[in-house]
């Protein structure tokens, strides 16, 4: 087994005392050129690195924040991830990313991790719809901003989140305003409320338009990827009478769909509109650009860190919750032309 140097073994080599050392690596205005030189370079020489674990127990407080996201491999995140990350280093702290794969017992793992690394806070989209990982949260007197789902009445914590109400009319609108009856939602996991509000807002642009909830076919996913879309997709063709258009309840689970519809010759938007949610970057990119609901997500991973730093910072018994709610926008693009 190879061990560790340590700071011994530095003020040995260095002749020096620990303190001296401790004074070099955190206040080297305290000692003189000619010994931190050499301290200096008994440092390099040696590859001593200080523990970052002993640090924050003698400080009492992490220099790490915990994300935890529904899904790595969706780019939206990835943006939540970028925003929350440029908060944190420019307080100097670290983000510790992790993936519960719309899991609630990946979710659970992660949060028992959490709690036992101590770490500054988490920053998590919740996949457990019973809300057991934020009860262990405040046990553990762990502080928490819920991102891209707002906190409800009873939740004692802050919040990010997009309206997504607002989010799915401006896409029923949009359809509607382009000639549609008919349009099928194809969702994620149920107990999400990000898919519940996306379909509350489509209802709602439907009424507006004096059309019952049967314009609307939902066509649920288990999942918010690609393979889910594809899947969606097959089950929609195989309908006997088809809607003209689909709102999908994120890009992904829409590029799924646009896959299947292009390879069986079925022309967008001529044949099938198809609206995407979250405006991945991938979405402009598509062999049909895709219309999506854009929502900010840098901004929102940022916001949510700024919130867990001030909550952790000096100032926190000063903090107060905060639930902000930011709106999305709908940028159109070819998948979703008006129908002739």
């Amino acid at each position: 087994m190879v061990r560790m140097v340590g700071i011994k073994d530095v003020a040995r080599q260095a002749g020096v005392s620990v303190g001296t050392v401790s004074n070099v690596i955190n206040r080297p205005d305290l000692v003189s050129e000619e010994t931190r030189d050499r301290v200096q370079s008994v440092i390099k020489q040696l590859g001593y690195v200080r523990s970052e674990s002993a640090r924050q127990l003698r400080a009492g407080q992490s220099r790490i924040m915990a994300l935890l996201v529904l899904d790595m491999g969706n780019p939206f995140f990835v943006d939540v991830a970028r925003g929350a990350e440029s908060a944190a280093r420019e307080a100097g702290l670290g983000v510790m990313l992790c993936n519960s794969g719309q899991s609630a017992t990946e979710e659970a793992t992660y949060v028992s991790l959490f709690a036992e690394q101590r770490v500054r806070g988490v920053l998590l989209t919740p996949a457990d719809p019973t809300g057991a990982s934020l009860d262990l949260l405040r046990q553990q007197n762990v502080p928490f901003v819920l991102v891209d789902r707002g906190a409800g009445e009873a939740d004692d914590g802050c919040s990010v989140s997009v309206d997504d109400t607002i989010g799915g009319a401006l896409a029923g609108r949009h359809l509607v305003s382009a000639g549609h009856r008919t349009i099928a939602y194809i969702s994620g996991p149920p107990h999400l409320q990000q898919v519940k509000d996306r379909r509350a807002g489509m209802l709602q642009a439907l009424a507006e338009a004096g059309l019952g909830p049967e314009s609307l076919l939902e066509i649920p996913a288990q999942r918010l990827d690609v393979a889910a879309g594809r899947d969606a997709a097959s089950r929609l063709l195989g309908l006997a009478q088809r809607p003209t258009a689909v709102f999908c309840a994120n890009d992904l689970l829409a590029l799924g769909v646009l896959q299947v519809v292009y390879a069986a010759g079925i022309a967008v938007p001529r044949d099938l509109a198809i609206v995407g949610y979250d405006d991945i970057e991938f979405a402009a990119a598509a062999v049909v650009p895709l219309t999506s609901v854009r929502q900010p997500a840098a901004e929102m991973g940022r916001m949510a860190a700024e919130l867990l730093l001030e909550e952790t910072g000096p100032r926190a018994a000063q903090h107060q919750h905060q639930r902000a709610v930011l709106l999305p926008e709908l940028v159109v693009r070819g998948s979703s032309l008006p129908v002739r």
